[in-house]
């Protein structure tokens, strides 16, 4: 995390107010826009604000658009998609208020712990597959599916929870191409899929590829195309086969191969029909259960379970989950 502002924040920082929400501090940064953790003075409570670049709000077309897709994806109904509170114009700039996370993300988990247990891979990748299938029911392609925009609610004395975050508003309303007018990749190079390295339509396919790669360097603790510069990483995603992540985190079940080389395949048409079935084909390979959020075998352990079970005193003593 970057302590300079860059030109998105507008000159905005800690302290200052935007439509009823005062600065604490950054959370994040991009190109485009800046996140900082806000206090909503009218409820009393912290939230995400993501500011857009000042420039941006002064296109009248893209103003619009934008404020009806963020209500587009405030109304998807998935207890995995991060609750969108407002979305609006104040200041001279366009801002989004979201719910705060406080567990962080899981590109912070990978960096902190390396590869990640295959059961707490599917144990992620299952509700963000869920959200994403919801969010293509209601017309919406995410466009930027990354550990990084996987967020990790974590608090004492209950389950922690998934949500995914960043609907990439922004380059929807930018278009529906990889490239810009001047040749600038709109996304992340290491989950982008072909088509959208190609500039081609995307669609729910698009998000699912990404989802692949993401589930990829979950499990292997890398993407599955590292290189040293982004332009090799996309030419590897239009041309390379699918690495076996048998060969990159040996004692996998070979099962897993089959299914990351058609999640992760080059054509849309060849990849699963969903990013549940995605999620489906991955548990089975681990020999997990279906993915089920009523079923006991997948919902989360309460401090009050893992008691009974005689597992939990770490947690109890404060050791942490």
């Amino acid at each position: 995390m970057s302590e300079n502002f860059p030109p998105a924040a507008g000159g905005f920082g800690p302290g200052s107010r935007i439509g009823g929400y005062r600065l604490e501090e950054q959370i994040g940064q991009g190109g485009m826009a800046v996140v900082f953790r806000a206090l909503d003075e009218r409820l009393s409570r912290p939230v995400a604000l993501k500011i857009l670049a000042p420039a941006l709000a002064a296109d009248e077309a893209f103003r619009q658009r934008f404020i009806r897709e963020s209500r587009a994806a405030a109304a998807v109904d998935d207890p995995h998609i991060i609750p969108v509170f407002e979305a609006g114009e104040a200041s001279g700039v366009l801002f989004i208020a979201m719910r705060y996370v406080r567990g962080g993300d899981v590109r912070s988990l990978i960096v902190r712990d390396g590869a990640l247990a295959p059961a707490r891979v599917a144990a992620i990748v299952s509700p963000i597959a869920s959200a994403l299938d919801a969010a293509h029911a209601a017309g919406l392609v995410h466009r930027d599916v990354k550990p990084a925009n996987m967020l990790l609610d974590v608090r004492p004395g209950r389950p922690s929870h998934v949500y995914l975050s960043d609907f990439g508003l922004t380059k929807e309303a930018l278009g529906s191409v990889g490239l810009t007018s001047s040749g600038q990749f709109l996304g992340t190079v290491d989950y982008a899929a072909p088509e959208q390295v190609e500039g081609r339509p995307v669609d729910g396919r698009t998000d699912q590829y990404a989802l692949g790669c993401a589930a990829f360097d979950m499990l292997c603790g890398e993407p599955p195309y590292r290189r040293d510069q982004g332009l090799a990483v996309l030419y590897a995603h239009l041309s390379e086969p699918p690495p076996l992540v048998t060969a990159r985190r040996p004692g996998l079940p070979a099962g897993l191969d089959p299914v990351f080389a058609r999640v992760l395949a080059k054509a849309p048409e060849n990849r699963y029909p969903s990013c549940g079935a995605f999620s489906d084909a991955l548990r089975e390979a681990l020999g997990l259960a279906p993915y089920d959020i009523e079923s006991p075998v997948n919902r989360p352990l309460t401090e009050a379970a893992w008691v009974a079970a005689g597992a939990g005193a770490g947690l109890v003593a404060g050791a942490g989950p």
